[in-house]
């Protein structure tokens, strides 16, 4: 094996490990909601939407670089992930904490119970939205002959984000909240992951620029 082959093997696990770790953290602190102030717009969002869009980005690079096919089995891989991050959430929990513990079952409990919750209603939407983006995205590299690669970046995620932010908020907060809180939080959650997919557009070329010598793009599908 060459050692072009080996640094895009090598690349590809570094880009899937920082998808999952990504996914796995949204999940992880998604029951605590911040604002985040950008001085034009003050957004009130769940902490678990910070690092989500890295998972788009992410995406977005291993099927620029590395195919459609790639892309969809990180997806996957990043679901197969999150069960078992549900899965041992739900274990430690049916054990008592001992008295000297640093946590406590009451505050274990706390941040905790809603887990599957999130989970559940994370991986509905993670799994359309991120299905969707990686489709979307090679539809426009098809149609525009693998130019334009802002187009397919941003059409891909606006689309797959406005997906991904009314389920997850649909499903977390039907009958829970009203209607207009349940709006102003999608509208909240979705301006902040385009505003935020605009930003990574420079990363991605960026990023394309330096591997341009070590990684071929892949072929259109």
């Amino acid at each position: 094996m060459d050692q072009s082959n080996t640094f895009k093997e090598q690349f590809f696990l570094v880009l899937a490990g920082i998808f999952i770790a990504s996914l796995v953290t949204c999940n992880l602190i998604a029951n605590k909601f911040v604002t985040v102030d950008f001085g034009f717009k003050v957004f009130i969002v769940s902490a678990g939407i910070l690092p989500y869009p890295l998972t788009f980005l992410v995406t977005d690079l291993i099927s620029e670089l590395y195919g459609q096919k790639k892309a969809n089995l990180v997806v996957f891989s990043g679901f197969i992930a999150s069960l078992f991050v549900l899965l041992f959430l739900w274990l430690g929990g049916q054990f008592n904490s001992i008295p000297s513990s640093i946590v406590d079952d009451v505050t274990y409990n706390s941040v905790f119970r809603n887990a599957w919750r999130l989970i559940a209603a994370s991986m509905v939407a993670y799994l359309f939205a991120q299905f969707i983006d990686v489709r979307i995205f090679h539809f426009w590299k098809r149609l525009t002959k693998g130019k334009h690669l802002w187009i397919r970046n941003n059409g891909s995620t606006i689309i797959s984000q406005l997906v991904d932010t009314t389920l997850v908020i649909c499903i977390l907060f039907m009958g829970v909240w009203d209607s207009d809180q349940i709006t102003s939080a999608i509208i909240d959650g979705w301006m902040f992951k385009m505003l935020m997919a605009f930003l990574d557009t420079p990363i991605i070329y960026g990023i394309l620029h330096l591997l341009k010598d070590k990684i071929d793009i892949a072929h259109i599908e």
